[in-house]
């Protein structure tokens, strides 16, 4: 009986220290690539210009 309850207490831990989607080093990505989203998402607004955008997008690549 012993044997049992130790086993299911083990599946509940690895449950739930198990990474969910979204997580770990897989979903990590540079932080550039989130401002690039954003930069794209606000001159698909039309909240900035082309010039504007290929001047901040020329900024945030020359960061890598």
């Amino acid at each position: 009986m012993l044997i049992f309850w130790g086993g299911v207490v083990t599946v509940v831990v690895l449950l739930l220290r198990r990474p969910h989607p979204g997580e770990g080093p897989a979903a990590q990505r540079p932080p550039h690539h989130d401002a690039e989203r954003i930069l794209n998402e606000r001159f698909a607004r039309g909240e900035i210009d082309e010039q504007e955008f290929t001047a901040r997008r020329a900024a945030l690549r020359r960061q890598d």
